[in-house]
């Protein structure tokens, strides 16, 4: 021990008759110490990269549209299991997904959506149910330059006067609605009057179905509170407006929520004594039953668990059976697919949630869905996806009134207009 002191207190003789080299020495030492501080510092996120991705998913789980919120919820976690293969994992990282009850109210999904990217740190949000609370949450995405991938949510101003380059919709909008129902009527000599609910969706709606009509003449249209029970005057002013027209009369119904007016519809008996004939397009099963009162009835719809034929709706409704011993509803497919853009997304990028990549990835991307392959439109993100011309059969086999295919209007067939300003 004596001589290892010894040797060091040499050691400090020589630094000290160095004079200045000794103060040189010291500061190098020093500068290399910080310099090795600064390299562990900013070399510690390489090795601790989060192992998540979370998604918060935001629905109307309570409120009139709580059926939808429901299927979608379950429709988005069988699509996640489905895309990866029952891992729920991307390239190493686990699907961590977060609900959120939005109450159907604008307010409560705009601060549902702030909390989730700035308090949970979503990665990316899925939802909502109800269109006005969808435009009401488009602000927060672009205010945290985080991506919303809308769904189901359909209003027409979600990708078109309201939207941000953060927005991305697997759900159809109005004018996709709009245009295949057209096909089943617009024709020369038709009058048509419209029933919809007065709000974001319906007006959005009845805006697109005119749009799209070049043959058929609107002669009225009826708008109704969301809440409407009672549909006596509503459907007698459309009887009023249509009664004496010449040719074919007919009611097109753009409606959502728990008291569909199919019902009031039929007791008004309107196409023996008037000839006026409804027309509509999908709807969950449940609101379906009242379908059984129009054989024969025309429109369009989004989904029907019986129509698409491909692997992934066969995927779809086999689980759906599994689990619940019923089949997939509209909005369970709706669900599906947002889980099927995103995980195709996220192994795009191999698991990489930086907004900016995900948005250039996401851009003209194809991924497959329970109704075959849907394709991200470049200029307003809005996916491009067949609809189906139906007619109904009174099937006493099922509850509902089934909707047989007429025709798979494809993605090319419709002409759907490009509405933002970008």
């Amino acid at each position: 021990m004596f001589n290892e002191i010894k040797d060091l207190h040499a050691w400090h003789k020589a630094c000290i008759a160095m004079g200045s080299n000794y103060r040189r020495l010291l500061m190098q030492r020093r500068n290399l110490m910080a310099v090795a501080v600064l390299a562990a510092a900013f070399a510690a996120p390489a090795f601790s990269q989060p192992k998540e991705i979370k998604i918060a998913l935001i629905a109307s789980k309570t409120g009139p549209l709580e059926a939808y919120a429901k299927q979608t919820i379950v429709g988005f976690n069988m699509g996640l299991d489905y895309a990866t293969g029952g891992t729920m994992m991307v390239n190493g990282k686990k699907l961590v997904v977060i609900e959120k009850d939005d109450q159907g109210k604008p307010d409560v999904g705009k601060a549902a959506l702030a909390a989730a990217y700035g308090d949970d740190k979503a990665d990316i949000a899925v939802g909502p149910t109800a269109s006005p609370v969808a435009l009401a949450m488009l602000p927060v995405a672009e205010e945290y330059k985080k991506i919303l991938l809308v769904e189901p949510a359909v209003a027409d101003s979600i990708t078109g006067d309201k939207w941000n380059k953060y927005i991305f919709r697997t759900g159809r909008n109005s004018s996709q609605d709009a245009i295949s129902n057209a096909v089943a009527m617009d024709k020369d000599g038709v009058s048509v009057a419209t029933l919809a609910q007065d709000y974001a969706f319906g007006r959005d709606g009845v805006k697109a179905f005119k749009d799209a009509l070049k043959k058929a003449r609107i002669v009225h249209e009826e708008y109704l509170p969301q809440n409407t029970t009672d549909f006596t005057a509503g459907i007698q002013r459309l009887i009023d407006a249509l009664k004496d027209k010449p040719g074919r009369k007919v009611i097109e119904v753009i409606w959502a929520g728990a008291t569909p007016p199919f019902n009031a519809l039929a007791a008004a008996d309107l196409k023996k004594r008037y000839g006026i004939e409804v027309f509509t397009g999908g709807n969950i099963l449940p609101a379906m039953a009242s379908y059984k009162n129009f054989p024969g009835m025309e429109g369009a719809t989004y989904y029907y668990f019986g129509i698409p034929k491909n692997p992934v709706n066969e995927a779809l409704v086999a689980a759906h059976y599994k689990e619940f011993k019923a089949p997939p509803d509209f909005f369970t497919a709706g669900g599906f697919s947002a889980a099927m853009a995103i995980v195709t997304a996220l192994k795009a990028t191999g698991g990489d949630t930086a907004t900016n990549k995900l948005i250039k990835t996401m851009e003209g991307m194809s991924f497959d869905t329970p109704k075959g392959k849907m394709t991200f439109r470049k200029e307003d993100h809005q996916a491009m996806q067949s609809m189906y011309h139906f007619h109904i059969k009174n099937d006493p086999a099922f509850a509902w009134g089934v909707p047989e295919l007429v025709h798979e209007i494809k993605p090319e067939e419709m002409q759907v207009p490009i509405r933002n300003k970008r």
